[in-house]
């Protein structure tokens, strides 16, 4: 029943934009969403704690999730209009970061201040068309349990972060990064990684 109405709605755009006008204001979801069927969709643990400032452009057709534990700081932007959000258990989230769906936050992740992690671009390749009126498209960003992104950094559309890596304060990450490994630098470049054998961080020389 729900995958016919789904159908009749999708193939049918003027039905499409009515309903989408209903649930979406200025890129926003409108406050009946917010209030009325997100808190009946989207999972947060109660030992969890969004600050009261965190901006939720959260829509009802994505999931999201946060675990046990975590602590959501200020002036964050949590966006999952165009994908999935979930963050885990026991993490971090930082002041001012912007965390742009599809992504997912593993474990005991800590992410510092002014981070961008958008998995969301815009389509451009038309020039006779302004690039507002090209749509977007996505890759999903996945930072793996225990990782560590320092302050200021960008994460693109498409990577992934190792478990237990780190990324230096300011750097761009335009490639994944390996499981126990430091990147910094832009684009981020890796610096050192975890021997197992000698338990020690090791540089890399390239």
């Amino acid at each position: 029943m729900i995958s016919a109405l789904k159908n009749i709605v999708t193939q049918n755009d003027s039905l499409k934009q009515f309903i989408h006008s209903l649930i979406v204001s200025n890129y926003r979801p409108r406050l009946w969403v917010r209030l009325f069927w997100n808190p009946f969709v989207h999972t947060i643990a109660f030992s969890s704690s969004i600050r009261w400032s965190v901006r939720r452009d959260l829509f009802p057709f994505n999931a999201f999730k946060v675990g046990h534990n975590t602590i959501i700081e200020s002036r964050v932007t949590l966006n999952n209009a165009v994908g999935d959000l979930e963050v885990g258990n026991n993490c971090v989230i930082g002041i001012g970061n912007t965390i742009i769906g599809p992504v997912e936050i593993g474990n005991d992740v800590i992410l510092a201040q002014n981070i961008v992690i958008s998995a969301l671009n815009h389509n451009y390749e038309n020039p006779e068309q302004p690039i507002v009126d090209q749509g977007v498209n996505t890759k999903k960003i996945q930072i793996k349990s225990e990782a560590w992104i320092g302050a200021n950094v960008v994460i693109v559309p498409g990577v992934t972060i190792g478990k237990h890596s780190v990324i230096g304060a300011g750097s761009v990450v335009t490639k994944s990064v390996p499981d126990y490994h430091i990147a910094v630098g832009n684009p981020a470049k890796l610096v050192k990684r975890f021997n197992f054998g000698t338990q020690k961080w090791e540089k890399i020389h390239e």
